[in-house]
């Protein structure tokens, strides 16, 4: 076996033990639970854009952007731009490799690959600032509920002109919204791809966590993932490409990560 086999099996026992370990994942319950109470996500930007994640979750959507290679990230949910920054970022880095390996030049406005961002209310200096960022060539919003007709019709009719998409929902965290936007929006995943719903960790967290939030325990994004992969395995339905839709959740993710906002949010299309 090569030292690398070797070193990437270790690491999956290490991730594997990690996953059945209750202390430390109890730990992290309690850890992530008292870091809300400072708004710990929101002391961190992407090349000086706020973007309200944890810093694990930051380094899984990497480590997942350079596994799918994709050219089309759709993201719900804009808020002050750092992740729409930190997916044209990778697609950036994407190009750049692309260009490296087939040694061609790279003109950096010149790309194949974007990102489309929704949300239903986009503020105007937010707007400014991305718009006026350097990787904004790479960023395409629109603003408007990302569950109407009307944006779901402009999202499918961007898509078509794309191969490999990512899918990231982070907007109206209550079930039905979620639910709404699995369903409109987890058929655009590619084979192989992923469909990462954000902020599962509220059915995880103490029912008063979130008083002034129409969310909370038995009304989040997991409890529409379960929902919706029920669906999926009792009703079924069929992806963008015309094949049957599968996903499962990715354990080794949130395994190696233990600190997440999206505990069976990692779904893998299959």
């Amino acid at each position: 076996m090569k030292p690398q086999e070797t070193f990437q099996n270790e690491i999956k026992k290490q991730i594997e033990a990690l996953g059945q370990d209750r202390d430390m994942l109890d730990l992290t319950r309690i850890w992530t639970r008292d870091t809300l109470k400072h708004k710990y996500s929101y002391h961190f930007s992407w090349l000086a854009r706020p973007i309200i994640q944890y810093p694990q979750d930051i380094v899984a959507l990497q480590e997942l952007v350079w596994r799918v290679r994709p050219d089309l990230i759709l993201e719900t949910g804009i808020a002050h731009g750092g992740s729409l920054i930190l997916s044209a970022s990778m697609l950036a880095l994407l190009d750049y490799c692309d260009a490296v390996e087939l040694r061609q030049t790279l003109n950096p406005t010149s790309t194949k690959r974007h990102v489309l961002g929704i949300d239903i209310d986009i503020r105007s200096h937010n707007r400014e600032a991305i718009e006026q960022h350097p990787l904004a060539h790479h960023i395409q919003m629109l603003e408007g509920s990302s569950i109407s007709s009307s944006i779901i019709e402009k999202v499918y009719q961007i898509a078509k002109n794309y191969q490999k998409i990512l899918v990231i929902l982070d907007s109206n965290h209550t079930h039905d919204h979620v639910l709404a936007e699995l369903e409109a929006y987890a058929p655009l995943a590619s084979q192989g791809s992923y469909c990462v719903v954000f902020d599962t960790v509220i059915e995880d967290l103490p029912a008063q966590q979130y008083p002034d939030r129409p969310w909370g325990v038995g009304n989040n994004p997991k409890t529409a993932v379960w929902e919706y992969l029920r669906r999926l395995k009792e009703e079924g339905r069929q992806a963008n490409d015309g094949v049957p839709l599968g996903f499962e959740i990715d354990k080794e993710i949130e395994h190696k990560l233990l600190i997440t906002v999206a505990p069976d949010g990692y779904l893998r299309r299959i």
